[in-house]
């Protein structure tokens, strides 16, 4: 599968979750806000009972105690009834005036007359008749009006005494409890009571300011004058908690949409990295085909020319052509030894022998035999051995052959405008051994640099196959040293040059 048709199909995919997490929001959000408006619904009409249930209380209790007191209360109210059909009597006669009876039955608005007694005269009835009906409607008129008007004195009465005396809060607080529980609310609430002017005149006994950010407020007494008003205010602590218990219905599906995501992601990742790693095989084949041909191909010429009677042999000529095959046949044992030498390592195969060495020894030795080479290509090799301690306890074969591989890569990697410095220098940080081997070559990108101990992989320019190579050395290198129980890192900069830090532990 190409790259591009696993990008589209990725970002198909990433899109259809993230659109699909965002549905889910939003049907989330949509929920909550459902949940508060249903909440905010139903403890306003709790509210709302609560304070008709405080008026026809406070009306039940001023009437029992009216039942209960002294005739002298009777005799008042009725004196005070009196007094006030006397002045209806007196202001018959002014149409300008009416009598607080008048007045209370137009505030108030009694009902009509019943449709019982709307009858509509009929032609057969005679004058007596239509005075009955007359009579009867007055009357009932009269009753009722007397009827709302105790009533209303009743609750003027009432509505005289102190806004504290009004309010049983007991009885408020049992009222609330009650119809809240009746509307399915069954939170925990905390409540207080304010006079018309602001003024706090009771609060619950177990009172919190938690959750009193958002509150809810009821006014008490709303048919009285604003004066006589009251307010009561109700918060819920575990409000927010409640509303957004909705959303934990939803939870599990995000869980598995995100559990999803980050599956598919990873198999995406696991896919890219594997069509990678066929990649880099796949180039480490042609690069071990390419350096197996030249090897194989030239001992094949000069065991041809060796067997071919018809060529002269002169003794420079044999010398030159065993040569040729000698130096072939140890770069294609070399090659073949890198290999089997991975493959031991990726296997856990490897066989260390570790003994006592002194890394300046070792790696001057390595530096002169790789000073011819590096000559050849028109380069300078130097060395500055300045760790005044460096033995170190490891196995000297792979140890050669770490130092060997990166100066080897140097000479590969060199650039072709500028002769080659290659440099190795060791010296003591921290009772380590640090050595370093630093050029001026071609340099490598910051994308591949992260990348360059990794098996197969090559830079960009190797794999054009103009520079020969597994991709195996670095990855070899890095094994190694992590096998001495030492680390490496490098440090590039493109069109600059490299440098290979190694650190490893000295004997103690």
């Amino acid at each position: 599968m190409k790259r591009t048709t696993i990008t589209i199909i990725s970002l198909i995919i990433g899109a259809s979750f993230f659109g699909l997490l965002f549905l889910q929001g939003r049907i989330v959000d949509a929920m909550v806000k459902m949940r508060k408006a249903e909440f905010d619904e139903v403890v306003f009409r709790a509210l709302d009972q609560t304070s008709r249930d405080m008026e026809r209380n406070e009306t039940f209790r001023y009437l029992e105690t009216v039942a209960a007191n002294s005739d002298y209360e009777v005799e008042h109210l009725s004196e005070q009834m009196q007094r006030q059909r006397v002045q209806e009597t007196l202001n018959l006669g002014d149409t300008t005036q009416q009598s607080p009876f008048t007045l209370q039955v137009q505030t108030h608005k009694p009902s009509q007359t019943p449709k019982a007694l709307s009858l509509r005269p009929a032609s057969s009835l005679d004058a007596a008749s239509l005075r009955f009906q007359e009579f009867v409607k007055n009357a009932y008129l009269y009753q009722k009006g007397v009827l709302d008007e105790v009533i209303y004195t009743v609750l003027y009465n009432a509505s005289e005494k102190d806004f504290r005396e009004r309010i049983d809060f007991r009885l408020l607080d049992t009222n609330l409890r009650t119809e809240l529980e009746a509307a399915g609310i069954h939170l925990p609430y905390h409540f207080s009571v304010f006079d018309s002017n602001g003024e706090e005149v009771f609060r619950c006994a177990d009172y919190s300011e938690e959750g009193s950010d958002y509150s809810y407020t009821q006014t008490l007494f709303r048919n009285d004058p604003s004066q006589k008003m009251g307010v009561l205010r109700v918060h819920f602590p575990d409000m927010d908690s409640y509303i957004m218990g909705v959303a934990r219905m939803m939870i599990p599906a995000l869980v598995f949409t995100i559990i999803l995501f980050v599956t598919f992601s990873f198999t995406v990742w696991l896919i890219v990295r594997q069509k990678r790693d066929t990649e880099m095989k796949n180039d480490f084949i042609n690069n071990m085909t390419h350096e197996f041909k030249t090897p194989i191909s030239s001992i094949s010429l000069a065991a041809q020319m060796l067997g071919d009677k018809s060529i002269k042999k002169t003794e420079p000529m044999v010398e030159n052509l065993s040569r040729v095959i000698v130096n072939e046949t140890k770069r294609l044992r070399y090659q073949v030894e890198k290999v089997l030498q991975m493959s031991l390592y990726e296997r856990n195969n490897i066989r260390f022998n570790e003994k006592e060495i002194d890394a300046n020894v070792v790696i001057d030795d390595v530096v002169k035999t790789f000073q011819l080479k590096v000559q050849q290509s028109g380069g300078e090799l130097t060395s500055q051995l300045d760790a005044e301690d460096a033995a170190i306890y490891v196995d000297e074969m792979h140890f050669t052959n770490v130092i060997f591989n990166l100066m080897d890569n140097a000479v590969k990697y060199r650039r072709e405008d500028v002769p080659l410095q290659l440099r190795v220098s060791t010296a003591n940080h921290n009772n380590q051994l640090v050595i370093i081997v630093e050029d001026n070559g071609i340099g490598i990108r910051h994308d591949d640099l992260r990348r360059i101990f990794d098996r197969f992989y090559r830079v960009h320019t190797g794999n054009k196959h103009d520079v020969k190579g597994f991709g195996l050395g670095l990855a070899y290198v890095r094994g190694m040293v992590e096998l001495m129980q030492g680390t490496i890192k490098a440090e590039s900069e493109l069109g600059r040059g490299t440098k290979f830090i190694i650190t490893l532990p000295l004997i103690d």
